[in-house]
């Protein structure tokens, strides 16, 4: 794409790391835009997200990915494609950890960061919930294992010491130019998004098994002058999976609806018109042809 003379530093960023320990997080807070879904439950991303942040003289474009684990579907290990290719194409990779978790978590990742020719950015997530001996024992930790990667402890939730890790990508950032245009901020689309804030209403909404047997398709998406008309198809894998998340006489769907349009119109800044359907589709997460029209196989 065409992109502007000014800029002279560019690069892709891309994130790491196991679940829920605030990639997505991270990534919002530092692009001031909410593109990735968060949640409290692991497998909230999915998808590869890329989220474009331009300076003065500078681009960087971050990739979210989804957290490592041990795929046991097809879907996941779909999914554990997009953090393979994240690996093998960024100019500054991204590892995010946190203070809870267990270092040797998924370490077939941590011996392939020691190999890699990238510079590796370690950001332990999450210091809030430590105290300082602690952390120092973490940091020495990490640093044993990644000694080539420089190490920075924030809090992204409370957006603390987050500039940290943006001043040190601008220090890394290979000298090129751009790849985007300026006004290009995602490589997704809006039917994307609409999808996504659906999805994250299904997993703060239900318990259990429910959103990870869901999926969210944008069968129709229209924009007339003063509203964007969306029909939606939420897939699940069984008969009894579309009771519940319809809901006894249709509320717990209402429900949301009525949350998951709220956030659209908040973030389309539009008004919107959404409607919502439930489809059995039994096999989606071990069909590869369903996954190739979910996104999830190019």
């Amino acid at each position: 794409m065409n992109s502007s003379d000014t800029i002279n530093r560019a690069g892709f960023v891309n994130i790491i790391g196991n679940p829920n320990v605030g990639k997505s997080t991270l990534m919002n807070c530092i692009l001031g835009e909410k593109l990735s879904i968060v949640t409290a439950k692991a497998q909230t991303t999915r998808h590869r997200i890329m989220g474009i942040l331009n300076g003065d003289d500078y681009q960087i474009v971050f990739s979210d990915t989804p957290g490592i684990l041990k795929p046991q579907y097809m879907l996941q290990e779909s999914m554990m494609q997009f953090v393979d290719t994240a690996i093998g194409d960024a100019d500054i990779i991204l590892y995010v950890t946190d203070v809870v978790e267990k270092a040797d978590k998924n370490m077939e990742y941590i011996e392939r960061l020691q190999k890699v020719d990238s510079p590796v950015i370690l950001a332990i997530n999450k210091i809030d919930l430590t105290d300082q001996k602690k952390l120092e024992e973490i940091v020495q930790m990490w640093r044993e294992l990644l000694p080539k990667a420089t190490i920075i402890p924030i809090s992204a939730q409370n957006k603390f010491n987050v500039k940290s890790i943006l001043d040190k990508i601008l220090e890394l950032l290979p000298h090129q130019h751009a790849w985007y245009d300026r006004d290009v901020f995602t490589d997704k689309s809006l039917r994307f998004f609409a999808s996504e804030i659906i999805r994250e209403k299904i997993l703060l909404n239900y318990q259990k098994e429910i959103p990870y047997c869901t999926e969210v398709v944008i069968e129709n998406f229209k924009e007339d002058d003063d509203i964007y008309r969306i029909e939606a198809v939420i897939n699940v894998v069984r008969e009894s999976q579309k009771g519940i998340i319809i809901g006894p006489k249709g509320l717990a769907l209402k429900r949301v609806g009525v949350q998951a349009r709220k956030d659209m119109e908040k973030f389309f800044e539009k008004k919107v018109f959404l409607k919502m359907f439930v489809k059995v589709d039994p096999a989606w997460r071990e069909n590869k042809r369903e996954l190739k029209r979910f996104g999830y196989i190019q």
